[in-house]
């Protein structure tokens, strides 16, 4: 019987998803897992990553918007 991958319910706020980035950052350091283990975790790592550049660019756009010197203030803290 084929192995089925069962799609895992990603989280939707910034603080989980870097959390569960962290963990499972960890759990492949260990060098524990299979490679199809391997693989379905550098999966969701993508995903997480995604997940925390959209909320990441979000928070970036309300504070463009609320701030009269919003984008001012983030690209010159960038360049320091």
């Amino acid at each position: 019987m084929p192995n089925k991958k069962t799609k895992k319910k990603l989280p939707s706020d910034f603080e989980s998803a870097m959390q569960a980035l962290e963990s499972l950052v960890t759990q492949m350091e260990e060098g524990k897992m299979t490679l199809e283990e391997s693989l379905n975790a550098f999966e969701e790592g993508v995903q997480l990553t995604r997940i925390c550049q959209k909320i990441l660019k979000q928070a970036e756009q309300r504070v463009i918007e609320l701030s009269p010197d919003g984008a001012e203030a983030i690209f010159n803290q960038a360049g320091e």
